[in-house]
């Protein structure tokens, strides 16, 4: 093995590392957020109002 497969085996840890992260987070968002606030655009409404 050759250093430059040895960093692309790298590259392809570190891109499933950052996949399964991004999906923890989806599902962690997911859980603590409703879908229509998500979609929503109400979010800096409020703060907008009070100034």
């Amino acid at each position: 093995m050759n250093f430059w497969q040895v960093l692309s085996y790298a590259a392809w840890i570190v891109s499933g590392l950052l996949f399964l992260w991004m999906l923890a987070d989806l599902v962690s968002v997911a859980k603590e957020y409703d879908e229509d606030f998500l979609m929503s655009s109400r979010e800096g409404a409020d703060e907008l109002m009070d100034q």
